[in-house]
């Protein structure tokens, strides 16, 4: 999960293994890179960077993304997007960008 993120939030997540991007030891890595890196351990990288699709050309990468909109990052706003992100992610495309909001 994206650095901007709560990390309680991981644990709201099921059935899936969910790190925030400094407990991977990411913290500070440029979304390019951070890509990379989460492409080789992981199938989804959930962020709330709206402007990733855009910054990135994402289908060179072979993993998911997920973006989780919400009115703020904080936890309060996010942990309602839980029950559909849990639906998303069983079926989201490496390469591609799904949104989650309300």
């Amino acid at each position: 999960m994206h650095e901007c993120i709560d990390r309680r939030l991981a644990k709201e997540i099921e059935g899936h293994e969910a790190l925030t991007v400094p407990q991977a030891g990411w913290a500070g890595v440029q979304n390019g890179e951070l890509l990379r890196s989460a492409q080789e351990q992981f199938d989804v990288f959930v962020t709330v960077d709206r402007n990733l699709s855009f910054q990135q050309n994402l289908s060179q990468f072979s993993i998911a993304v997920i973006v989780l909109q919400a009115p703020t990052n904080r936890l309060k706003d996010l942990r309602p997007l839980i029950s559909q992100f849990n639906r998303e992610v069983l079926v989201a495309s490496k390469g591609q960008v799904t949104c989650v909001r309300l």
